[in-house]
């Protein structure tokens, strides 16, 4: 099992920490990958992007140009990302930041509301777990509970008390697309 992924949107929005969350909870269950951050000089509000890829064999290479499955947060990612997706592969995008919806035929789309999810859930800032939780829920890569692992290992010590609520986000996201 390989999974070439690529976590777009604008900083800001959690895409390097889902990527960096991803690959740890990986990394734990004893897999290969590779973890690939790419933003511009902003932190807030510049586009950003994370290229992960998780596998049972040795990895080649992190240097992808197609991906097996798309999380797309914003319109200009959509528009840089959807054509590099592969036949056949996954686009998971959250509705809020896309103005024209990806177009493609050849490809399972989920659209998510991750951010009306959190706002209902008093938890806007959990948005980026319910978007993890929403690849989870098509494509468990990896276990629940080594997720929870990574938050502990990627979160500062003074925000552990946010794992709780981290972890009912992720499992959110799970639902939102595991019933698609």
């Amino acid at each position: 099992m390989t999974q070439e992924i690529i976590i777009a949107g604008f900083g800001g929005q959690g895409v390097l920490s889902m990527g960096k969350i991803l690959a740890y909870s990986a990394l734990m269950e004893g897999k290969e990958v590779s973890w690939m951050p790419a933003y511009g000089p902003e932190q807030r509000g510049g586009t950003a992007n994370v290229t992960v890829i998780v596998s049972d064999q040795r990895i080649s290479s992190p240097i992808v140009s197609t991906f097996d499955t798309a999380i797309i947060l914003n319109q200009p990612s959509l528009e840089k990302f959807e054509s590099k997706i592969k036949p056949g592969g996954t686009l998971i995008y959250d509705g809020y930041g896309i103005s024209i919806p990806p177009q493609r035929t050849d490809i399972n789309i989920h659209e998510i509301n991750a951010m009306d999810v959190a706002a209902e859930m008093g938890n806007p800032k959990g948005f980026n777990m319910i978007v993890l939780g929403s690849l989870l829920g098509l494509h468990p890569i990896v276990q629940v509970e080594n997720v929870l692992k990574a938050l502990r290992k990627t979160l500062p010590a003074r925000h552990h008390d946010l794992i709780p609520a981290n972890e009912e986000a992720l499992r959110k996201g799970m639902e939102l697309t595991a019933a698609q």
